[in-house]
Order: C-alpha cells, then structure tokens, then sequence
C-alpha cells in the first residue's frame, strides 16, 4: 500500500513541568549518488515526514529512499520540522487530522507502554500513573488538585473538566450564593472540616482548595491565614501533632547568626626597609 504523507509545516507545542519525548534524531541528508532517483511518495528528497493518517507513524527518506516508522506506543510523531525524528507525549500534538494509532500494547496500570494515564477508578482523581517500557510509577497530585487528562498534568478540577471529578464532587463544598460584585472579588470560606484549608470561590461559584502554611490556620473573620494561637476556633488544630515549642519557632524561626569575618592564613611578611642615601 502506498503510504500517504502530510507536507511538513510547523506546530505550536504546549509543554508541560512533565513532558518527556524521545531524543531528536537530526538528518545528516547524505550526499545523493548519481543512480538514486527521487521516489513519488517523499515530498523531499531527505527528511521525516508524518503519515497523514495515523499519528504514531511516520517516514525516512533518504535520497529519495523511503521507510515506514512507528513511534514507541503511547507516542506521537511530532513533524515540526522535517530535519528531526522526534516522537512526542499526545498532550504536546495535534492529532485530530490523523487521529489512527497502531495496536496498544498494554501492561499493569499502563494502558500503552508509555505516556501518563488516570487511575483505573473513576472517583480517584488526584493519582495517575507515568509508563516508560510497560512499567508504572503512580503519581498524587498536590492537595486540591486533580490529574487532567487533556493536558497530562495537575490542573484544578474546574480546568481538568473530568467526569467525577468536578470541584462540588472533589471537595464536597458548594459556594455559597452571592451578588455579581462579591463574586468577582473571588470570597474565601473556611473549610469546615480542616482548620489549615479554606476555599477560594473563582467568580463566587467555583471551588478551589487552598491551604495555609504549617502552623497557621484560616482566620474566618479575617479571611486570611494566621497562626493557630490567635484563632480561637482553631487554637488547639495542632494539638498532638506539635509541640508548643515547633508552634513557637514555627511562628518565631531563630535568626541566623551573622557570619564571621574570615581572617587570612597567610604568615605576615615584614616588608623590607629601604634606605635611601643622600
């Protein structure tokens, strides 16, 4: 079967604080010799080029040579430029004009050998799983903070946008009603059931999980964070998990102490006396 390829034209890649692709392979484009003749399936003579079908496949041509290739599973062929064989994670590609993948080859966790992938279960939103070979490493998104599937990073749940996991199913908390003009001001609530978190309502109605820093607590009158001791409420929060004392040097670190002047090693040398006759 003839293979059907795309011409070459450049893509704007989205990366992530995840993103791992293949190395790049330039092409050395070797010198043609006087019998190679130009086949009709590249569309230069040197080169890498997509197929325009299948996303993970794409060709090599060497002076006017043509081979097939596929991507390691789970990767795509990224062909923003023809000088480079470069495979890439699907989050980083556009694939709707050639959406055909070959043949997963799926292991424990992994449903293709590479790539990032959401827990099996539906309601656990936070972890996800990184591949390399067929082999898994599990991952947790940071408090407040879901895995999104379309970007192959952690993302908030209204930017996730995962069934199950919206921000009223993740946190359980609903924004309380409010006017226009209080809800663009983003209001803070107390987590009711954790001292350290509060909710920041994007708009006035969207959730979003935020926590203060340890030894703080979430001051509802203030509507800022503050240490625990001066929030009644929430005074004791830490109790049996820190000592008054951390409490303290939490809220009143010790100042480093000034560094000394360093004093040279080298022995002093009398300088010589020189006497000038008249």
């Amino acid at each position: 079967m003839t293979p059907i390829l795309l011409p070459c034209f450049l893509l704007a890649v989205a990366a992530s604080f995840a993103d791992v692709v293949l190395a790049a392979k330039p092409n050395r484009q070797p010198p043609p010799t006087s019998d190679a003749e130009t086949s009709d399936q590249c569309p230069e003579p040197n080169g890498f080029f997509a197929d325009a079908e299948q996303c993970d496949k794409y060709y090599e041509c060497v002076n006017g040579k043509i081979t097939e290739k596929l991507c390691p599973d789970g990767m795509v062929f990224n062909d923003y430029s023809s000088e480079y064989e470069k495979c890439d994670l699907p989050f980083n590609i556009d694939c709707k004009s050639r959406p055909k993948l070959q043949e997963p080859q799926p292991s424990e966790h992994c449903p293709r050998k590479h790539g990032y992938f959401a827990h099996e279960e539906k309601n656990i939103c936070d972890k996800f799983y990184y591949c390399v070979d067929g082999k898994y490493n599990m991952i947790t998104c940071p408090n407040g903070l879901v895995y999104n599937e379309n970007a192959g990073i952690c993302s908030w749940p209204d930017e996730a946008k995962r069934k199950g996991c919206t921000s009223e199913e993740v946190f359980q908390f609903d924004c309380p009603k409010v006017d226009e003009a209080t809800g663009l001001t983003h209001p803070r609530y107390a987590d009711p059931e954790d001292c350290q978190y509060f909710y920041v309502c994007i708009n006035g109605n969207i959730p979003r999980r935020n926590g203060c820093k340890l030894g703080q607590v979430f001051d509802d009158v203030s509507k800022q964070c503050n240490w625990a001791r001066h929030v009644p409420e929430c005074a004791d929060w830490y109790k049996g998990r820190l000592t008054p004392d951390q409490l303290a040097e939490l809220e009143n670190p010790p100042t480093p102490k000034p560094k000394g002047t360093k004093v040279s090693k080298r022995k002093h040398r009398p300088q010589p006396v020189v006497v000038v006759e008249e």
